[in-house]
């Protein structure tokens, strides 16, 4: 028998195959967030709280089995245990993310909610360039420009009644505090996302259930709440944890925004719930800075230098 017929794929093609199998993970956990707004609108419980709480919950026992499996009981406590303080802070984001996305839904659209979010990986390069002092190009500092009047467009429907001021400054604060945990999780490379997550998860139903009036619901309410837990969020948050660390950061961005991109989409043809002509303009704007930017980074990750911070995309 010929040795080589034994012998390991080299590494270039174990490399490529790996960021196949990276980019159709990403690609799945955009889809599975992408999915959150439409569930969200089958849910008939009228209390907020009661929801962030079940989807929580539910969620949080997706990711410690995923875990279990993956990485067996030692492991599991091992990856909580090495967390530190970086994902304690990952950790409130995710969950001050998970539940201001679903609080933010009785106030605005899906569309506003989501196309904000788009701006993430740059609100990240400037955070990072703030606290940490990250060097951020010019055709980032663009790029920004761009997304801030972006929003300002969206949010402006704020200022003549159209849509609740609420909402939107719901909405803002889950790109805010998704960029920050962004920038910890990039500085603090050796932080797991899924315990942080996880954690999130577990801190959302805690705080949901200081909150709540009750929490019965309904059969039909609890099949969807499953489904808002496990598919939408679990599996996306899993999807997303695995998949993440096999493909340059550009390219993990551009697949992130599908997310955005999708989500109203599924909205609008399964509940008739239209995005208004300024969502339109200002998600136009917003999306058109971050796929010029995110093309621009992916030629720049092409060359033999070390990438930015602003090409991660980040889970609701």
């Amino acid at each position: 028998m010929n040795d080589t017929a034994l012998s390991p794929l080299p590494a270039s093609v174990q490399s490529r195959r790996d960021e196949r199998w990276g980019s159709l993970l990403v690609f799945l956990s955009a889809l599975m967030w992408s999915f959150g707004g439409a569930i969200a609108r089958f849910i008939d419980t009228p209390d907020s709280w009661t929801v962030v709480f079940w989807r929580s919950v539910w969620a949080a026992a997706f990711l410690v089995g995923f875990m279990l499996w993956r990485d067996g009981w030692r492991g599991t406590v091992a990856l909580f245990r090495g967390m530190g303080l970086p994902g304690l802070i990952v950790a409130a984001c995710f969950g001050t993310a998970s539940t201001t996305f679903v609080v933010a839904l009785s106030y605005t659209t899906v569309a506003n909610i989501l196309l904000m979010q788009a701006g993430v990986p740059l609100l990240a390069a400037f955070l990072a360039w703030l606290v940490f002092r990250e060097r951020v190009s010019a055709a980032t500092w663009a790029a920004i420009a761009a997304v801030i009047a972006g929003v300002a467009i969206m949010v402006s429907e704020s200022l003549d009644g159209t849509v609740s001021p609420i909402g939107n400054g719901l909405a803002l604060l889950i790109t805010v505090v998704i960029a920050v945990a962004t920038v910890l999780t990039r500085r603090f490379a050796h932080v797991r996302m899924t315990p942080a997550t996880c954690l999130g998860t577990l801190f959302a139903a805690a705080f949901a259930a200081s909150q709540t009036s009750g929490f019965a619901v309904s059969g039909h309410d609890m099949g969807f709440l499953f489904a808002f837990g496990v598919i939408n969020l679990g599996l996306g948050l899993a999807f997303f944890a695995t998949g993440a660390r096999m493909v340059p950061a550009a390219v993990a961005a551009l697949l992130g925004t599908f997310e955005p991109l999708l989500g109203p989409i599924w909205v609008w043809l399964v509940h008739g719930e239209v995005p208004s002509a300024r969502t339109m303009v200002g998600g136009a704007v917003v999306f058109t800075a971050l796929i010029i930017h995110i093309a621009l980074e992916a030629r720049r990750q092409s060359r033999p230098v070390r990438p930015g911070i602003t090409g991660l995309p980040a889970p609701n």
